[in-house]
């Protein structure tokens, strides 16, 4: 408890300085660890109720430029780009978004995606670089088709408890003791994605 409380002071802390260089962060986003921010926090704008998980990387610059700038042709070369994330969207683990870029609202962007280019408004985006998979809408009803019956309330109660006795995909660990629960794949098959309408 008190571990959490200090990370909570850290980040909160942490953010503040990010916001007075110039991030622009605002208070309904969520995240769950600060992402790397890079050395120019003044070039991101991140728009309202955005989540962020953890190990995000944005870059807001070339570095690259390194290799070449001793020569006097290239000495003077600089490479930067903002990164814009509108309105209600969320970026999964472990994403680079690179330089000038932009995601539209209503937009996801899976986890181990880079973004090298901007994403359009309401799809699901995915990939090295990312690209749009599906809309938002088919997202949605993905979801919605791998979602088994399940009792909301019990779910609340205990998560952890219940998750580990709910079919899903992957396998069952071999656990010891009465909750043992080895064997083959109990759970329920991926639904199709959706085509592309």
């Amino acid at each position: 408890m008190l571990v959490e409380l200090l990370y909570d002071i850290y980040y909160k802390f942490k953010l503040n300085r990010l916001r007075k260089a110039g991030l622009t962060f605002p208070e309904d986003c969520r995240y769950a660890d600060l992402p790397q921010f890079d050395s120019e926090p003044y070039l991101i704008t991140i728009g309202h109720h955005v989540a962020l998980a953890s190990g995000i990387t944005f870059i807001t610059h070339d570095g690259g430029t390194y290799v070449f700038r001793d020569q006097e042709r290239y000495k003077n070369v600089i490479k930067y780009g903002r990164i814009n994330i509108m309105d209600n969207c969320v970026i999964g683990q472990r994403v680079i978004i690179l330089p000038g870029v932009t995601i539209g609202p209503n937009s996801v962007v899976a986890a181990g995606s880079v973004v090298s280019r901007n994403i359009p408004p309401n799809v699901l985006a995915a990939g090295n670089p990312a690209k749009p998979v599906m809309t938002i809408h088919q997202y949605a009803e993905w979801s919605l088709a791998a979602t088994p019956d399940y009792d909301p309330a019990e779910y609340r109660r205990n998560k952890k408890e219940f998750l580990l006795k709910m079919p899903m995909r992957g396998r069952n660990p071999v656990r010891s003791g009465p909750a043992s629960t080895s064997g083959p794949d109990r759970g329920n098959p991926a639904p199709a994605l959706p085509e592309n309408s």
